[in-house]
């Protein structure tokens, strides 16, 4: 019977029945000619596992056997992570990293207990946390990071929303079921999210008023059963979608349908400027003897003293004694200087310039920035006291009139210059006037070589990081090609390396199949696939199918030479990509000047 099926092909005819190599080419074929080149069949490329022994084997953002995220992710790691993108913050990094980690791997550990019936996890305090600093320090950002990281969803909700409705604890469930969307309807990945709640100092209850400020303790108390444990029903009297569909599933099946979602290991996390709360700690720290000399009472917030509060603060400041309870961790950013900014500016992960460079990019101009000119701009954004939020708003007033303008004209190419940030209009009207100055392109061109420059500097100084993250080998041309990379695609360092990463698994799975495509064996060495990645890069082609093209082009000259000399295995170098004859040619006259070298059947 085997036997049979074995001499069975598809449709019913009588052959071998093809292999997967033989069904992917046979099937890429097909969709080439239905298609063209729009459609690609890509056989998975497997790299070496890079995690270090003992993370459990796993990667954050795969699944496991329920299909939720693994959330195998080390505390270093993800601080690790974080310094990539978020400037300064060094203690808030630390302690954000290690309590979500926390949260989320002993959420999985729990689960994988109850499986074996050992513990429920009841009882358990969850990790909580309030953030308190300044606008603008990247409180939002560094939350959004982490969630993205770790695969899992999160909303933002805000605080003054719950506040202006009073005593209604629904719009604080409207937040878990908007966590739901962001699952996509997963109740069981909703159930492992974030939710995370800004300006939450403004549900403190004022303390100027006699007795109970109720709208604002109200809302605190609608939020103290969802941050311990409840169940929130889906189904709700003021959204009509989803009566609509309880209606619909009633008419079906005769019986009443209940979604709701449990709450136990929803992390939420609180966040707020808490100016107010300064001027409480420092009385307390007065009482104890502890000098703080610091005028509490004017503009300027000394934050340096918020690092010292403790619950007490916290419910004088208004809040209840219950709700401080739920938020056992409790994280102080700090104020961002002139010199953050600065950084901020800099450093090539940072939101602000590549969205700049996209908005310019959608009308085919391209951007650089001097350093100088980034100073400038940070000097603006720290006079408005914002935080990071101020660079945004200094950054556009300086290129509002230029995105306006350009986009009309033949210029497709802009420098930023301090001279820019200082007179942006009459700067414009300079350039308009005289477009081609030859000293306007000298400093573009230096300006964007600093530019690559700084990017293999940074990707240089984090090479063990970035190794042993995606399994590369890293030297300097292959540093290079990710620089260049990150410029032209306008990303993240990290898509840069994903996206290198990517090319080069296409290239060696292409290299797997080549043994039963062609008739000589034939390999990349690592020059070879830096070349072809080089070559897709600039063309816009697919690295696989430049690799096959390559390898089925050399084909007939390394089959006249493996006649000739014997030689059955070749390794293709970054020469055979460039000058392919010249390639073939140094191989005979090696083969020819070296006799002996190929003896053990290799070259």
């Amino acid at each position: 019977m085997d036997e049979k099926m074995d001499r069975i092909g598809n449709n019913g005819q009588k052959g071998k029945i093809p292999n997967q190599k033989e069904l992917e080419k046979e099937l890429s074929e097909y969709l080439s000619k239905k298609y063209g080149n729009r459609v690609k069949v890509i056989s998975p490329f497997v790299f070496p596992r890079t995690e270090p022994e003992g993370t459990g084997g796993e990667t954050a953002g795969s699944r496991e056997e329920d299909d939720l995220p693994a959330f195998d992710m080390l505390p270093e790691e993800l601080e690790s992570y974080l310094d990539l993108f978020v400037v300064k913050q060094k203690q808030a990094k630390a302690v954000l990293a290690t309590k979500v980690c926390t949260h989320f791997n002993r959420v999985r550990h729990i689960r994988r207990n109850m499986r074996d019936k050992k513990s429920s996890g009841v009882g358990m305090i969850k990790n909580n946390v309030l953030m308190i600093g300044p606008t603008g320090v990247g409180k939002t950002y560094i939350i959004k990071l982490i969630a993205q990281k770790l695969g899992v969803p999160f909303v933002k909700g805000d605080a003054t929303k719950f506040s202006e409705t009073g005593y209604v604890g629904g719009d604080v469930e409207d937040l878990v079921r908007d966590l739901v969307y962001e699952a996509g309807e997963d109740i069981k990945l909703a159930e492992n999210g974030i939710i995370y709640i800004d300006e939450i100092d403004k549900i403190a209850s004022a303390r100027n008023i006699i007795g109970h400020d109720v709208s604002r303790t109200g809302v605190q108390r609608a939020l103290l059963k969802p941050m311990e444990e409840t169940d929130v029903d889906l189904k709700v009297p003021h959204d009509p979608i989803s009566q609509i569909q309880a209606i619909e599933h009633y008419r079906k099946t005769g019986k009443k349908e209940k979604k709701v979602v449990n709450t136990k290991n929803i992390l939420f996390i609180m966040s707020g400027a808490f100016g107010d709360l300064a001027e409480i700690i420092k009385k307390r720290l007065q009482k104890q003897g502890i000098g703080f000399e610091a005028d509490v009472r004017s503009a300027e917030v000394p934050w340096d003293i918020l690092k010292e509060v403790k619950a007490q603060d916290l419910i004088e400041f208004g809040f209840e004694s219950e709700f401080v309870g739920r938020l056992p961790v409790v994280v102080v950013f700090d104020e961002l200087t002139r010199e953050d900014l600065v950084e901020i500016l800099k450093n090539p992960n940072n939101p602000i310039i590549l969205s700049k460079r996209y908005d310019f990019k959608a009308y085919g101009i391209d951007i650089k920035f001097e350093e100088e000119a980034l100073s400038r701009i940070a000097e603006m954004a720290a006079a408005e006291k914002t935080g990071a939020r101020g660079l945004v708003s200094a950054i556009e007033r300086v290129l509002i009139p230029f995105e306006k303008t350009l986009p009309s004209t033949q210029v497709r190419t802009l420098v930023v210059t301090p001279e820019i940030v200082e007179d942006p209009e009459g700067r414009l009207k300079e350039l308009l006037e005289n477009p081609e100055e030859p000293e306007r392109t000298v400093r573009f061109e230096k300006a964007a070589e600093d530019e690559r420059r700084n990017i293999e500097e940074y990707i240089g100084a984090r090479a063990d990081e970035f190794k042993k993250k995606y399994g590369l080998e890293l030297y300097d041309r292959r540093v290079a090609l990710i620089a260049k990379l990150y410029l032209e695609d306008i990303c993240d360092v990290n898509t840069a390396f994903e996206e290198f990463r990517e090319m080069y698994g296409e290239i060696r799975s292409r290299e797997a199949s080549l043994p039963e495509q062609l008739e000589v064996d034939v390999s990349f060495d690592d020059s070879a696939v830096d070349e072809i990645i080089q070559k897709a890069i600039r063309t816009g082609e697919s690295a696989g199918d430049l690799a096959l093209d390559l390898a089925t082009r050399l084909e007939y000259g390394l089959k006249l030479l493996r006649d000739r000399s014997g030689i059955e295995k070749f390794v293709i170098n970054h020469e055979a990509v460039t000058d392919m004859e010249k390639y073939i040619n140094d191989l005979l006259k090696r083969h020819y000047r070296e006799k002996g070298a190929g003896e053990d059947g290799s070259a």
